[in-house]
């Protein structure tokens, strides 16, 4: 999953940036808000982190300006300000929870899961298709409740495909999504690669990954 961070702490944004992508998550990290806004609108993130002080726009500015142009990406934010009142213009003008500093960061990770299972409120914390089930926290995928091991971008292919299911992922959304520099993706047979040796270990299951020509592909079960 690709996740924008925008911290202009230099310390902080390489803590989160290296515990994120830890965590299984592609991260661009950017240190203003005029970038951080750039960047919400180029690319289709599953969710970003912004800090509400930063050069440039600030956090409460980006948040206005994305939601007045339809980025309809989850948005925590991060801040120092803890205050009722500043709380509340924070969820008023547009984001969709708001984290304190200092803080935990297996918390930050427990609210980001949270925010990509909102919109898809039927999405239990699990995700799963007929035998086939990932856990986000452990990043495990099962079958039938044995462990099957895939590797960083087929768990971040999988993941992808069982949070967008029944519909289909296109090629381009994959490449965002899963890979640090989507040009190695696109315009070549690396996700074709991958994703057939997604398919091939998920051979003992009641699952497929099924390609549509010309877009991508969806995960088909029973």
């Amino acid at each position: 999953m690709r996740v924008l961070v925008a911290e202009d702490d230099q310390s902080l944004r390489s803590v989160l940036e290296r515990g994120l992508k830890e965590y299984g998550y592609v991260v661009d990290a950017v240190a203003d808000g005029d970038e951080a806004l750039k960047w919400l609108r180029a690319y289709e993130y599953e969710v970003a982190v912004l800090d509400w002080r930063m050069p440039g726009r600030s956090g409460l500015e980006v948040v206005e300006e994305a939601r007045r142009t339809a980025v309809r990406t989850p948005i925590l934010m991060l801040t120092a300000r803890d205050t009722p009142a500043d709380r509340v213009a924070g969820l008023r003008t547009g984001a969709d929870d708001y984290l304190v500093k200092p803080f935990d960061f297996d918390e930050l990770l427990a609210r980001l899961d949270a925010l990509q299972r909102r919109p898809a409120l039927t999405l239990p914390p699990r995700l799963g298709l007929g035998n086939v089930v990932f856990d986000p926290a452990t990043r495990e995928t099962t079958v039938d409740g044995e462990p099957v091991p895939l590797t960083a971008t087929e768990t971040g292919i999988l993941e992808l495909l069982l949070r967008r299911s029944p519909s289909v992922v296109t090629r381009r959304t994959i490449a965002l999504q899963v890979w640090e520099d989507e040009a190695d993706a696109i315009g070549s047979n690396t996700i074709d690669v991958h994703v057939g040796r997604l398919r091939s270990k998920l051979a003992g299951s009641d699952v497929t990954v099924k390609a549509v020509r010309g877009t991508g592909y969806k995960l088909v079960g029973p």
